[in-house]
């Protein structure tokens, strides 16, 4: 058996004339790149929808569909596998899976990967991938074609550079995506780094008490339980600190952390040598975190952000709404039930609700302005089936190839 996998560069221009027009026809939409083209402005009738400057597909997620894409359309009858999801949203992973790339990890106990041959096809996603995993697919042979971002090899390269000079990373992330854990793999890469992965501001309000001595060692193994490194410990490996990030998270909060961790080990070391930072948050999540606060400048009735509900980037954008307006978490238009019925993902319930008593019904004869946005992994048409949805229940004539010809 093989012990190295190729990796396939799928990019010619044959192949990839085929692909961008299949994804053309199955993500993009015309609707909402003439509602962009016009400023981000749809005004009909009574209701008014502004789209965010920026939203929807970044070039990390478009060049991992159409990889995928290419590689159905180079290898028509081999196997193919995908390592998890392509991205986080349902309706691009259900168009993967009708090409019949099958999901490698939906298996227990690795039982797929022990089946892979040679001759099979295996997918990186955009997100990447953790080193155990790669190398049991690396020791199968078979042929991998890789669409890991480059904004995510980025932090890895980073993370590498701390355990090469002993230094710990802290990882502000989610310590279950698929990212984060693929990039502490690489913190821990032969069992000679560490890391600690810590979500929010309150995780690292604790980690600084705990560098003040104001914390037990104990608790502190505790509190953090499923989210350090195998033989981590905190006497010994919180000395030198370098803080990295899931590229999609709340750019200000990593700041927010890099200024309180900073402080921190001045407090405790008398200056700030022992502590690393790297803006490693992705140009795409950022772009897409400012144009939303621009567009909450707009006289807004509520905000609808539109993705997938395990995506991270779209959570931070529904997170970033909810400080200023209504804001309503949705999959796609078939949570827009009724005027008066609406299903949305409440974020600290961290569940899909029903809304019984949506208040779009009390402003149907009044004007109604209405903010859209969707993060990195959206499609388009997922947006104009929305726009088209409030419209419809708005009670709007609308036909967009006239409207905007006339």
């Amino acid at each position: 058996m093989s012990t190295s996998s190729p990796r396939l560069n799928l990019r010619t221009p044959e192949v990839m004339r085929e692909v961008q027009a299949r994804v053309e026809q199955h993500y993009h939409s015309s609707l909402i790149e003439q509602v962009r083209s016009q400023g981000g402005r749809l005004l009909v009738g009574q209701t008014t929808c502004y789209l965010a400057k920026q939203f929807g597909f970044c070039y990390g997620v478009e060049r991992a569909i159409n990889l995928a894409y290419a590689a159905r359309s180079v290898f028509p009858q081999e196997r193919l596998f995908l390592v998890g999801e392509i991205i986080h949203n349902p309706e691009v992973n259900a168009h993967i899976s009708a090409l019949g790339i099958k999901n490698l990890l939906e298996e227990e106990g690795g039982a797929a990967i022990n089946s892979l041959k040679p001759e099979d096809v295996v997918i990186l996603p955009a997100f990447g991938t953790e080193v155990s995993i790669l190398e049991k697919i690396k020791a199968r042979g078979c042929r991998l074609v890789d669409t890991t971002c480059g904004d995510v090899m980025s932090v890895w390269k980073r993370v590498k550079q701390n355990t090469m000079e002993g230094t710990t990373s802290i990882i502000h992330g989610r310590a279950s995506h698929e990212e984060t854990k693929a990039t502490a793999s690489r913190a821990f890469a032969g069992g000679k780094g560490h890391y600690l992965i810590v979500l929010n501001l309150e995780e690292v309000d604790f980690l600084v008490r705990y560098l003040l001595g104001e914390e037990s060692s104990e608790h502190f193994l505790k509190k953090f339980d499923g989210a350090y490194s195998p033989g981590f410990n905190p006497e010994l490996h919180l000395r030198r600190l370098g803080l990295a990030n899931q590229t999609t998270m709340l750019r200000s909060e990593t700041e927010e952390i890099q200024q309180r961790l900073s402080h921190a080990l001045e407090q405790r070391d008398g200056c700030r040598d022992n502590f690393r930072f790297f803006d490693t948050i992705c140009g795409a999540t950022q772009e897409r975190q400012e144009a939303l606060l621009e567009l909450l400048e707009k006289p807004l009735d509520f905000l609808l952000v539109v993705g997938g509900y395990n995506s991270s980037n779209t959570t931070h954008l529904a997170e970033i709404g909810e400080k200023k307006f209504p804001t309503y978490f949705i999959r796609n238009q078939q949570c827009l039930e009724s005027l008066t019925s609406l299903r949305y993902f409440e974020l600290k319930r961290h569940q899909e609700v029903l809304l019984e008593k949506f208040w779009m019904i009390k402003k149907l004869q009044e004007p109604l302005a209405i903010g859209i946005t969707a993060g990195a992994s959206c499609p388009n048409y997922l947006l104009q089936e929305v726009i088209l949805r409030l419209l419809e229940l708005r009670g709007e004539e609308f036909h967009h190839a006239a409207f905007f010809t006339s």
